[in-house]
């Protein structure tokens, strides 16, 4: 089995020059939690993650204004670029799923960008592998209830 057969094709992406509060506020909506970061071009240029946001609201310079300051105006100050991990970790469609699950494990990521070239195809994630060890006879939903956060 190949990564184009258990991806995610056509992601919810986000610009680099976009602010966290709304990546963050994209990410709530859309009940995910990796973001492919895209520039002008739509190249990829590294992946904003819910657990990205956290470490930047609890960095030293940003957790003295926590309490004082609402978490969407210290939000809404980030850029995506300036928060996102980069290089982003990533695979081609044609990599053998059992590769891409090894190097999701090796680097402790819970997805990862599928390119050609530069080129955003789709994103594996976690969820994606855990439909497919579901099976196809699982309601989507229940899968969402054991991956989604509260």
């Amino acid at each position: 089995m190949q990564v184009k057969d258990v991806m995610t094709s056509n992601p919810v992406v986000v610009r680099d020059d976009e602010n966290c509060q709304e990546a963050v506020a994209l990410m709530c909506r859309r009940r995910i939690r990796h973001l492919p970061v895209v520039d002008a071009s739509g190249g990829l240029e590294g992946v904003l993650t819910d657990r990205d946001a956290r470490h930047y609201l609890l960095s030293g310079p940003v957790m003295r204004d926590l309490g004082h300051v609402p978490v969407k105006t210290l939000l809404r100050q980030a850029r995506v670029a300036d928060v996102m991990s980069a290089p982003a970790f990533t695979t081609a469609a044609d990599v053998d799923l059992a590769e891409a699950v090894r190097v999701m494990r090796d680097h402790r990521v819970g997805s990862l960008p599928v390119v050609e070239g530069r080129r955003l195809i789709g994103i594996l994630t976690e969820t994606d592998l855990l439909r497919r060890i579901v099976g196809a006879e699982a309601e989507e939903p229940d899968v969402d209830i054991v991956v989604s956060y509260p």
